[in-house]
């Protein structure tokens, strides 16, 4: 098995791994109450779509590296919940 600081396996490394061999002393165990408490939560999802904005806009946003399509749907959803009063959703399902 590999350390913390290793390199990650790879999938044919993972397959070999003999379940008696996995440590789960750190994973807490799911008892009734957990189940009890859970929630399903729906996927929120998204439409693709093609948009035009400035450069800079586009620039500022991908300047931090992946994910600047995230970024830029999040400000997007914090606006619409800021005009619609609405916090926890846009109508399409609560976001993460």
């Amino acid at each position: 098995m590999s350390g913390r600081d290793a390199s990650p396996l790879t999938p044919e490394q993972i397959a070999a791994v003999e379940d008696e061999s996995i440590d789960f002393s750190d994973v807490p165990e799911l008892d009734e109450e957990f189940w009890k408490r859970a929630q399903l939560l729906e996927p929120d999802h998204t439409d693709q779509i093609t948009m035009r904005v400035k450069r800079s806009v586009l620039a500022y946003f991908k300047a931090p590296g992946r994910g600047y399509q995230t970024r830029m749907n999040r400000v997007l959803e914090s606006y619409v919940r800021h005009k619609t009063g609405n916090p926890g959703s846009t109508g399409e399902g609560a976001s993460q």
